[in-house]
């Protein structure tokens, strides 16, 4: 055997032995589970043949207490750069076969690395997460690594999209990435992810909980709200990172992937008005109205367990990307509660970071009342939403299909908080508040002396409508832009938004806004 082959095939055996992980026994336990292995996430994500791995031949660790050191193959994290849909991603896959996927120095700067490149190059990030936490043996080391990993975290926030998937335990402050990130995928069976768990929160507090009452993704994605999707498993996580890469730019220079045809079809689509329920008592389902609103149905909705008063996510409208915000009426009347408002916040935010244009559907009674809600502090959380919505500078359009009263009005990007457009339906009202409200403000002494108090209360109503809830007082003061058919709502919103391409606007010089955090 030539010194050349024998050099070539110890390159060979090397390259088996880190391709094998943890080993075939841990492999197979995984995939017993239907469990994908790191290296078979990050081969799902990319184009077949276009991953290039990044510090493959990281591969030991010191042992506690000892100068030796014991191989843990890539160090249990697979890092690298692929094609997804024809654009450059950069990832990292933590490898639960190795040493548990457990984060040392080498481990942490491998994922630092990864995030580097796509500050450099403007890729868009994807964390495959499934780690047992910090790598104890390393002590005060495996702080500094995740530090490190923290700092670019923030460092890409606004600069590049940041999808975290959790597929396995996420403990720790190793929660803390993916709640830096912009979007996290949880799979539902095998996943969690939490601070203190079970064992520790009955040590301290003497309360026996679950791992699924604090750590499991239908709880972060219905009631904390960290979660934005749920995938039935790794499969479906990986299709999920892909779709949503499909809605957004690679970065913050770039505009989003949209198709632009040359023509915008504005034909009528009267399927939109049927929606419209008879009833004013009777409420509209927001879902209906996107669906016939967005290119072919498909809607990406972002966060659709959590806060459901209130929809957000990705579309297009004729070839246009949007992130769209809607009042769900068929959820708490529509009306804007703590959760509704952060969620909103929080969408809007990104979607301006990465140059995609608003739309907004209205349909809202006013913010939710109660006692629970003020001491949680609606005002704050409230101001939340009005903030991100000024502070947005990307096309923003707003269509009022029904009610928008008081402050929810103001809330839901009305032409005073910064709409470029605000287009109402007939069906539209929108004023301080209700009809029915006002009177009994307005008219206390009149309904008292009525012989016929309820009569009087409905006559009454009748026309404070007609007189002051009716969009055409706003469009004659000029506070919207224009009254419309519902079955031109598509046809208007593409319209304006095609025109709307080139919008610059310019603000204040100063470091940064302070959003009531």
């Amino acid at each position: 055997m030539t010194l050349n082959a024998a050099i070539l095939d110890d390159f060979r055996t090397r390259q088996t032995k880190i391709l094998a992980g943890g080993g075939e026994d841990k492999i197979r336990a995984r995939h017993e589970q239907s469990l994908m292995t790191a290296r078979e996430r990050l081969a799902a994500l990319f184009q077949e043949g276009t991953f290039q791995e990044i510090g493959m031949h990281i591969c030991s660790a010191p042992q506690a207490g000892t100068a030796t050191h014991k191989d843990l193959p890539a160090d249990g994290v697979v890092v690298g750069t692929g094609y997804v849909d024809g654009r450059a991603v950069a990832a990292f896959s933590q490898d639960f076969t190795v040493a548990a996927g457990t984060l040392g120095k080498m481990h942490a700067s491998k994922m630092v690395r990864a995030l580097q490149i796509a500050a450099h190059t403007g890729m868009p990030i994807v964390a495959f997460n499934d780690s047992g936490g910090a790598r104890i043996q390393e002590a005060v080391d495996a702080l500094s690594g995740y530090g490190e990993v923290f700092y670019m975290n923030v460092l890409l926030s606004g600069v590049v999209p940041q999808i975290a998937v959790i597929c396995g335990p996420c403990a720790g402050g190793a929660a803390y990435s993916p709640a830096l990130m912009d979007f996290i995928i949880m799979t539902k069976d095998h996943a969690r992810m939490f601070i203190t768990g079970p064992e520790v929160i009955k040590a301290v507090t003497g309360k026996t909980v679950t791992m699924d009452e604090v750590g499991g993704a239908s709880m972060h994605a219905s009631v904390s709200g960290n979660v934005h999707f749920l995938a039935e498993d790794d499969r479906q996580a990986v299709q999920l990172v892909q779709r949503l890469l499909g809605f957004l730019p690679a970065n913050n220079a770039e505009d989003p992937p949209n198709r632009l045809s040359a023509d915008i079809d504005v034909t009528p689509d009267e399927g939109m008005t049927a929606l419209i329920p008879a009833e004013d008592s009777s409420p509209l389902d927001a879902q209906g109205v996107i669906t016939r609103l967005v290119d072919g149905g498909d809607f990406l909705e972002v966060h659709a367990s959590f806060a459901g008063n209130v929809i957000v996510g990705f579309a297009r409208i004729e070839g246009m990307v949007v992130g769209l915000i809607s009042n769900q009426p068929t959820v708490r009347a529509g009306a804007l509660d703590i959760d509704a408002s952060d969620k909103a916040a929080r969408f809007i935010r990104f979607c301006n970071c990465f140059n995609i244009p608003l739309v907004t559907l209205v349909d809202v009674p006013g913010f939710m009342p109660g006692i629970e809600q003020e001491r949680g502090g609606i005002i704050r959380h409230g101001a939340k939403l009005l903030f991100a919505y000024a502070a947005a500078t990307v096309p923003k359009v707003t269509v009022i299909l029904r009610k928008a009263f008081g402050g929810s009005y103001l809330a839901m990007c009305s032409q005073e908080m910064g709409a470029d457009f605000v287009f109402a339906w007939p069906s539209a009202e929108i004023a301080v508040m209700g009809a029915e409200g006002a009177v009994n403000v307005l008219y206390s002494k009149e309904l008292k002396a009525a012989p016929d108090r309820q009569a009087k209360a409905a006559e009454l109503t009748a026309a404070y409508r007609a007189e002051f809830l009716t969009p055409y007082l706003s469009a004659g003061h000029g506070y919207i832009t224009d009254v419309i058919d519902p079955a031109a709502t598509r046809p208007t919103l593409a319209l304006a938004l095609r025109k709307l391409q080139r919008k610059r606007e310019v603000r204040p010089p100063k470091k940064h806004g302070n959003i009531p955090l």
